[in-house]
């Protein structure tokens, strides 16, 4: 094990920083993060009821499949790229490192706030959706139950508040019980498929014709053509975090061969078990009309028919613990990115967020810090839901394009004398195959983006606005002009910190910042 760890220390002294983290997460425990961060059979449940109810059953089961095939392209060039750069940074170092240096620092800082605040949303609108899917079971079981926006946002916070504890654990803890998060969701998933095809008559199955056919589109956009209205779905399996595990590879053991191979097969097959899972859901799901119910979820509504309440709300307790791994990966990630920024000072903190507690190894500065940050998008539901689905809706198209914009770069300053790419392990290699991977996943990602700009429903009023693309300019805009008016200053792009040795750590009693050898830390720019 320590030659192992050894030699992912030289790799990342390599790309100019020094070991903080203790390697704790095995293969296992990598894969299951992997899983665990794309959520299967919970994502499916949170977004079930957009394809279904905007496009019908047939966008349900054929956007899922096509998403998914795109989806591989663009999980196979992030994990290339995963390899070659197996930092804590992810993707925003990566893609400052595949520019000339005269652009590194507008690069980081654009595609590193992009992902930040495209995982903060996320990590906010799933925890949203977690204590959404709680209160939908307490609807069911109680009809006389009335939902407020204070018990959504209450729950939702205490939930955050909860990951926040959880990861601030030691490493050694977060990767043992990481190893559970896959067997829960594969099973919940697998049990599930077992139980509705068990328990729905073979005279109350749809048709093919309307599990795959033209007789499952059924348009209820209220204006878009039925093209458009397919297309919709593809609002479902678009809203994951794909580069996700690159931000623990600091923490990885093998992390060049590890990270990008946990990516590449929980892509493959959270793609096939969820489609399998989506054929099922629609085949079983009964009258359309009387979908999503009274829980407000199609997903609960369908297993409810099939199974009966007490069983349905037993299996939807496992797809809620499902969700619940996907809060507490997800934060782990974006705490790890917000820990990376700090220490290349794109904070204004004076890297106060990029260092490691010396109790945990882990940065608890950062994971508070970004429990805090997630928490205020869900607090505007309070006070405007249309301003809380807004700062949701930027989840896919900001993450999207953060990771587009590195695998673009890689390929166009390729030749570049000051750009020095150097494949990891996992490599598609200089040929054919990886520049079709990289070419479809920059062109379907643009096209999605498109797709995630239109409002779902028509016509378009302020309540019903799609104002995603608004949010994602607005924040490249924001960011341009905080650099230029400041950021600069600080800001140099991603910053090397080997001037001493030893790890970087801080005392939570003095919130001293020391090395071990007790002399203070300085950086200087990665050359």
């Amino acid at each position: 094990m320590s030659s192992i760890a050894e030699e992912d220390d030289h790799k990342l002294v390599a790309l100019g920083y020094k070991p903080s983290f203790k390697r704790e997460f095995s293969n296992l425990a990598t894969i299951s993060f992997a899983f665990s961060i794309m959520g299967l059979c919970s994502s499916i449940a949170t977004t079930f009821n957009t394809p279904l109810l905007l496009g019908g059953p047939a966008s349900v089961t054929w956007c899922w499949i096509l998403g998914s095939c795109m989806c591989f392209t663009l999980g196979s060039s992030i994990a290339e790229i995963v390899s070659a750069f197996p930092t804590c940074g992810g993707l925003y170092t990566a893609s400052a490192q595949l520019c000339p240096p005269s652009h590194r620092a507008v690069v980081g800082w654009i595609v590193g706030w992009l992902n930040i605040l495209g995982q903060v949303a996320g990590l906010s609108s799933t925890e949203f959706g977690l204590a959404n899917m709680i209160w939908a079971a307490v609807s069911i079981t109680s009809p006389s139950f009335v939902l407020t926006p204070g018990k959504t946002v209450g729950l939702f916070a205490g939930l955050l508040v909860v990951h926040g504890l959880l990861n601030s654990l030691a490493t050694r803890h977060l990767a043992f019980a990481t190893k559970g998060f896959v067997f829960v969701n594969l099973g919940a998933t697998v049990v599930i498929i077992i139980v509705l095809l068990a328990t729905t008559p073979r005279s109350e199955m749809h048709a093919a014709s309307y599990v795959f056919g033209s007789d499952g589109i059924v348009n209820q956009t209220g204006g878009w053509n039925n093209g458009i209205a397919f297309l919709l779905g593809l609002l479902s399996v678009q809203w994951t975090d794909y580069d996700a595990t690159a931000h623990i590879s600091e923490e990885v053991r093998r992390a060049a061969y590890a990270a990008p191979t946990a990516i590449f097969i929980a892509v493959i097959g959270t793609g096939l078990l969820g489609w399998l899972l989506n054929i099922v859901l629609i085949l079983c799901s009964g009258p359309l009309e009387n979908l999503p119910g009274p829980s407000g979820s199609a997903f609960l509504a369908i297993m409810a028919l099939r199974m009966g309440t007490p069983a349905a709300l037993f299996l939807w307790s496992f797809v809620c613990l499902t969700a619940f791994f996907v809060c507490q990966t997800a934060l782990q990630a974006c705490s790890r990115t917000v820990y990376a920024f700090s220490r290349d000072h794109g904070l204004p903190d004076g890297g106060y967020f990029g260092e490691v507690s010396r109790s945990t190894s882990t940065p608890l500065r950062a994971i508070w810090f970004t429990t805090i940050l997630s928490i205020l998008p869900g607090l505007l539901d309070l006070a405007s839901p249309v301003a809380a689905n807004a700062i949701f809706a930027l989840t896919a198209m900001a993450l999207d394009l953060s990771y587009i914009i590195p695998i673009f770069l890689r390929r166009l300053h390729a030749n570049h004398p000051e750009v020095n790419f150097t494949p990891g392990p996992f490599y598609m290699g200089p040929g054919l195959l990886g520049w079709a991977a990289n070419v479809m996943c920059i062109s379907w990602t643009l096209f999605v983006c498109i797709i995630f700009s239109l409002p779902t429903v028509l016509p378009a009023t302020p309540t019903n606005m799609n104002y995603a693309s608004v949010i994602t300019v607005g924040v490249v805009v924001l960011s341009g002009i905080w650099y230029i008016v400041s950021a600069h200053r600080h800001y140099h792009g991603p910053k090397s910190n080997l001037e001493s040795s030893s790890h970087t750590l801080y005392d939570e009693k003095t919130d001293d910042k020391t090395d071990e050898d007790g002399k203070m830390r300085g950086s200087s720019d990665i050359a």
